[in-house]
């Protein structure tokens, strides 16, 4: 990230960026940089979006050749495209010996690093990588944008906003916003303004009915499947975070037991350690015996809907009564 900065700052481009990662928010705000760093903003002669997998790599190809229309350099941006997977041979071939008038920025979700566009990029370009960040960084971001606003907020109230908003960036900025507009007349943001204006994460109502599970409260852990169908929620989508609640629950559990730490833990689930440790948390009020049960009565559930024999409001119900017995 650093280098993309400096190269703004100093105008020294390189001709081929590729921006990837889990990190969504920091990936699109990079881009918008090197966006209004290198484009015009009324130029649409040299400035060129696509888009998917379906992409024509040699019509790209085709325009990456044309040199450009009044203008120091035509940029293309191509997003999602999945050419760093699969299918990049054309393209990595090209970018071997691409014309000098023509610079690329590619965005991607995930990468495989194995690849050889993903290596002709490295040599030629610069590669960055812009993962979930970790509790410190989030903390640190969201009391920066507090301060701009002249807001202040402590610990706790901070980590009560982050149960609620996760860790992707988007999100935590949308929240902040309301938040903000909410506390437009006072300078302290407290834990009862975070609960009062920030929507809980359908994964957080996932989590609390898996803790009202453990407590052995039917009552509700069913109200809080009866707030997600309010919410639009489908029955057969709160299956399956149920059932993946417990896959995760499972992993943890027997991660614990060998010894590892949340940090560890939190890497191989692929969540920050604070996250992990919620999960340790709740795992550890299981039995194994419990959490296999339930992702066995998960799997019938399913298979009770797709065949017909329940409907899927109505499986989902008895499964939260059963794993409750």
């Amino acid at each position: 990230m650093q280098r993309i900065n400096e190269d703004i700052k100093q105008g020294n481009f390189k001709q081929i960026y590729l921006l990837y990662g889990e990190e969504r928010y920091l990936r699109k705000q990079y881009t918008d940089r090197l966006r209004k760093a290198m484009c015009n903003e009324d130029d649409q002669m040299n400035t060129h979006f696509y888009e998917g997998k379906d992409i024509s790599v040699g019509e790209i190809i085709d325009l990456a050749e044309t040199l450009p229309f009044l203008a120091e350099r035509r940029v293309i941006f191509i997003s999602n495209s999945g050419l760093f997977k699969s299918g990049g041979e054309k393209m990595t071939e090209y970018l071997s010996d691409p014309n000098e008038t023509t610079t690329f920025v590619f965005t991607e979700s995930e990468v495989d690093k194995r690849s050889k566009l993903f290596k002709t990029v490295q040599s030629k370009g610069y590669v960055a990588e812009f993962s979930i960040q970790d509790e410190n960084t989030l903390k640190r971001w969201i009391v920066g944008i507090l301060n701009r606003e002249g807001k202040k907020i402590t610990e706790n109230t901070i980590q009560l906003f982050l149960t609620k908003t996760g860790t992707d960036m988007e999100n935590i900025q949308m929240e902040l916003e309301k938040l903000i507009c909410y506390c437009m007349e006072s300078d302290v943001i407290t834990s009862e303004d975070v609960d009062a204006v920030c929507t809980n994460r359908i994964s957080n109502h996932i989590f609390d009915m898996i803790n009202a599970i453990a407590d052995k409260q039917q009552q509700q852990a069913l109200q809080l499947y009866y707030d997600l169908l309010a919410l639009k929620e489908p029955p057969m989508r709160i299956l399956f975070l149920i059932a993946r609640q417990c896959n995760m629950l499972l992993q943890v559990k027997e991660m614990k037991s060998r010894g590892y730490d949340n940090k560890t833990i939190g890497s191989k689930i692929g969540v920050p350690p604070f996250i992990a440790g919620k999960y340790v948390t709740q795992a550890a009020r299981f039995k194994t015996a419990t959490l296999k049960r339930a992702v066995s009565q998960c799997v019938e559930s399913e298979e009770a809907v797709k065949s017909g024999r329940m409907n899927d409001m109505m499986s989902v119900e008895i499964l939260i009564i059963s794993v409750l017995q």
